[in-house]
């Protein structure tokens, strides 16, 4: 590990809104704050929202400023990106921001019923080699509804045709209409003027791919407590190109 990611680290350690509880950590022991989120760190009645894959925390910290009065939690297992939105919470003194270092695959053991009101999904990995891997996934939502409000929203920004295309698709299997729909978000004029600063919040790696003549994709839903999700195994062409920081793509051209 590089001596700047090990400051990073060392620098986390003492981040008062930052928590840190990879697997390994978390299989040995309870997070005390599930369920009580607003009583023991937030200390208000506000909303929460969480920004699963953050990153650098762009999104997480741009949307608490725009929102005083609802809380926001970055999550992410890469503690050397995750430093950067932390710091500038803390340089901001913006009380409603919350960092949470741990696998998202675990991310129910974080949080209680009802305790969530919106995700946002901001440039996820596609994993295009393995369903179960997608934060869009059928897998993953099942988990997300063991804390998420009964029709609470979910929004997917992503490069990714392919894991737009897989999303999409998964929807239409399990009967969810869309809230809002786009293959080319900054195309897209059917805004009001509040959505249009929200999304307007651009990531390090968007910005690139913006650069690159990358088309973002976004999509809006709500999830449904209830009811079977099922995926919907059809073949989905896969992205062209290559991503930051991603593993070369497949041989094959198509995937489910």
């Amino acid at each position: 590990m590089s001596k700047g990611k090990l400051q990073k680290f060392a620098e986390m350690e003492t981040f008062q809104n930052v928590f840190q509880y990879p697997y390994s950590v978390a299989e040995n022991h309870p997070f005390e704050m599930k369920g009580r989120w607003r009583e023991l760190y937030f200390n208000n009645d506000n909303p929460i929202v969480l920004e699963l894959g953050c990153g650098k925390g762009e999104y997480t910290v741009g949307l608490a400023q725009m929102f005083p009065d609802c809380n926001f939690i970055g999550v992410d297992i890469k503690g050397a990106r995750m430093h950067k939105g932390a710091k500038e919470a803390l340089e901001y003194k913006l009380g409603n921001v919350a960092f949470l270092r741990t696998n998202i695959e675990i991310i129910d053991r974080f949080f209680g019923e009802d305790e969530v009101q919106e995700i946002w999904l901001t440039f996820s990995d596609p994993q295009m080699k393995n369903p179960r891997k997608r934060l869009s996934s059928t897998y993953f939502l099942q988990r997300y509804r063991r804390f998420l409000t009964d029709g609470g929203v979910i929004h997917l920004k992503t490069d990714s045709n392919f894991l737009f295309t897989y999303t999409r698709l998964m929807l239409d299997h399990n009967g969810i209409s869309p809230m809002f729909i786009t293959a080319n978000l900054y195309g897209e004029n059917d805004f009001d003027e509040a959505t249009k600063r929200i999304l307007s919040i651009k990531t390090y790696y968007e910005q690139q791919w913006i650069e690159r003549g990358l088309d973002i994709k976004y999509l809006k839903f709500q999830l449904p407590r209830y009811g079977s999700l099922y995926e919907a195994e059809v073949e989905i062409p896969l992205d062209d190109y290559r991503s930051y920081h991603r593993n070369k793509r497949s041989s094959k051209d198509a995937a489910v």
